[in-house]
């Protein structure tokens, strides 16, 4: 059975920096990730420089990252555009992105502007043979009013799916946003998982305790994001399950969130995070 690889995410203007921290750590792939808009960030001559950097050491990047709201801003879905249609000059196979949203729109009001929008995106992964992958983050939003991302939930899935099918349109799976929500990642991966075409390395801690005295709407945090090993999920059984599934794609643990291993601690977490995860592949 093919082994699930583990790589990490590294953001655009740093890859060049960091790739032979990440390669020289063990590291198997990485996600090449910009926040919201890619900044001129050129594609064509960065790839060429990590590809010396990356020799035949085995190393792939495996995916490109543009977490935008393409349904909003023009700008922001041409980017999404040339991301797709030139990820392969790294190589990679997959484009993870929001699901976007439309100010003052419920999620159900922005299904129609999905469809348009990523009916064309589709069509453009599909000729370039690239998958796009919804990140579930909810983005501090919620049903009735979205902040740039619609696709945080399994009710919100199965309407995008049903708007835009093709096999070409996936999740990129991250647990920690799923306990934020409270639900089971576990459960909800058993159902999911054949739409799963790329997932994050994250996890999280939730604290019953104080919601069961406050709630958890009431402006202050009840989940703390943690790297792969310090939270609640199984990772495991995560990799078990995705095996089960037939994913054959890796998972790029995402940083530069936990509250302990940051700042100058947070390769240190992450190396952590990356011996945890490959201990985990092993057993299972």
């Amino acid at each position: 059975m093919k082994k699930i690889k583990i790589g990490t995410c590294i953001k655009g203007n740093e890859l060049l920096t960091q790739l032979p921290e990440v390669i020289a750590s063990g590291f198997e792939t990485a996600e090449l990730y910009f926040n919201d808009f890619l900044g001129g960030f050129d594609f064509k001559e960065t790839a060429k420089k990590a590809e010396e950097i990356i020799g035949d050491s085995g190393f792939r990047i495996s995916s490109i990252g543009l977490y935008c709201n393409p349904l909003q801003y023009e700008e922001r879905k041409k980017e999404l555009e040339y991301c797709i249609e030139n990820a392969h000059m790294f190589g990679a196979g997959i484009v993870g992105t929001f699901a976007g949203s439309l100010a003052g729109k419920s999620v159900e009001g922005a299904i129609p502007e999905f469809k348009k929008v990523f009916s064309e995106l589709v069509k453009r992964a599909e000729n370039a043979d690239i998958k796009i992958g919804i990140e579930n983050a909810h983005m501090y939003g919620h049903w009735y009013l979205p902040t740039c991302n619609i696709g945080f939930c399994p009710r919100s899935w199965e309407m995008m799916f049903d708007a835009v099918d093709s096999d070409y349109l996936g999740l990129e799976w991250e647990p920690s946003h799923q306990l934020e929500q409270l639900m089971n990642p576990i459960e909800q991966l058993k159902t999911w998982s054949s739409k799963i075409v790329h997932v994050h390395g994250k996890d999280a801690t939730v604290d019953w305790n104080h919601i069961k005295k406050n709630g958890a709407w009431f402006g202050e945090s009840y989940c703390v994001h943690r790297f792969p090993g310090l939270g609640e999920c199984d990772w495991s059984e995560i990799i078990s399950i995705l095996l089960n599934s037939g994913y054959t794609e890796d998972i790029c643990i995402e940083g530069f969130h936990d509250p302990v291993f940051n700042g100058d601690r947070e390769m240190e977490g992450q190396i952590n995070a990356l011996h945890y995860l490959k201990d985990c592949r092993d057993r299972g």
